[in-house]
């Protein structure tokens, strides 16, 4: 059987995987640094915080404790919660391959590190929170911080998924190893924020360049 038609599971990252967020995010970034006393002129230079873990970017960009980092996220929640979540677009072609994939069985699941209630709402802003089976992101508290955090929850719900039948789908390292960790394999995008060299790297099973070509190796 081609390898592409086994995978019945399909896990998917959120934020420059199926849509483009950097201005939320990268505004409410700039919006919770400056209530920490630290100005950021340009948002667009805050870009590589699209991905990973929000505290551990900010301890390790700005030299921030903990304590202080949880403060900034505060910040950052204050304005992504009413601003920042609407900054955001989806991919040209991402709601019609979510909805031939549900139409052909798969069984679509999101794992992303944003928080589960913020998910949700981007995915009904977008009319695509009707293909998916089950949304697994991280807490308000943190508690599932890490990619791999998440990924671990999506997998408790459904002890049917095996690496064989199950593929994670998503554009940063921290989808690529955080999938290896299951033993799952995952095909890198580059039409978000990682690149070739970024996921080739981590170990990425296959490469998609385009929608389109993401689209011929699920379907």
């Amino acid at each position: 059987m081609d390898k592409a038609a086994a995978y019945a599971n399909i896990l998917f990252d959120l934020d420059g995987t199926l849509t483009d967020p950097a201005l939320g995010i990268t505004s409410a970034a700039q919006y919770g640094l400056a209530k920490m006393g630290i100005a950021v002129k340009d948002a667009a230079t805050l870009n590589w915080m699209i991905g990973p873990p929000l505290i551990a970017s900010f301890m390790e960009g700005y030299g921030m404790s903990e304590e202080e980092a949880k403060q900034c996220l505060a910040g950052y929640r204050e304005y992504f919660s009413v601003t920042g979540i609407y900054q955001n677009e989806i991919y040209p072609g991402i709601a019609e391959l979510l909805r031939d994939l549900r139409a052909a069985g798969r069984r679509i699941l999101l794992a992303t590190s944003k928080p589960e209630e913020f998910a949700n709402v981007i995915l009904k802003h977008f009319d695509i929170d009707q293909y998916f089976h089950f949304v697994g992101g991280n807490t308000f508290d943190e508690s599932r911080p890490r990619k791999e955090d998440v990924i671990a929850y999506v997998l408790s719900q459904y002890p049917d998924i095996t690496p064989e039948n199950t593929v994670m789908v998503g554009d940063r390292k921290y989808d690529v190893e955080g999938a290896a960790q299951f033993s799952l394999p995952c095909i890198g995008v580059l039409f978000g924020y990682g690149s070739l060299e970024e996921l080739t790297a981590a170990g990425a099973a296959k490469i998609a360049a385009t929608v389109d070509e993401l689209r011929s190796i699920l379907l």
